[in-house]
C-alpha cells in the first residue's frame, strides 16, 4: 500500500513539474501595413471591431492547421486581427 502512495506522489509531482510543450509564437512582422491586413481580412478601412472579428473567424476556419491550413496562413490572419484593433483602440 505504502508503493501505491508513493507511486502516487512521483506521478503527481511529475504532472506538475514536467517540461510543458512551447507554443508557437506569431511573428508579429507578417503584416506590413493596415491595408494589408484589411486585404488579408477583406474589411474594409471602416469596418468596426466586431467586422474586424467576424471575418477573422471567417478566415481562420478555412486556415486553421487544425483544419488542414498552414502555421503561417493563421498567423497571418491573426497578426492582421491584431494589428487591425490595436488602430481600431
Amino acid at each position: 500500500m505504502k508503493w501505491l502512495l508513493i507511486l502516487a506522489i512521483f506521478w503527481g509531482a511529475w504532472m506538475v513539474l514536467r517540461p510543458k510543450p512551447k507554443l508557437a509564437k506569431v511573428d508579429a512582422k507578417l503584416i506590413r501595413d493596415a491595408a494589408e491586413a484589411r486585404a488579408i481580412l477583406g474589411v474594409s478601412p471602416r469596418a468596426d471591431a466586431d467586422a474586424i472579428r467576424a471575418a477573422h473567424r471567417r478566415i481562420l476556419a478555412d486556415v486553421h492547421p487544425d483544419r488542414g491550413g498552414s502555421t503561417e496562413l493563421a498567423g497571418r490572419a491573426n497578426a492582421a486581427r491584431d494589428l487591425l484593433l490595436s488602430l481600431r483602440t
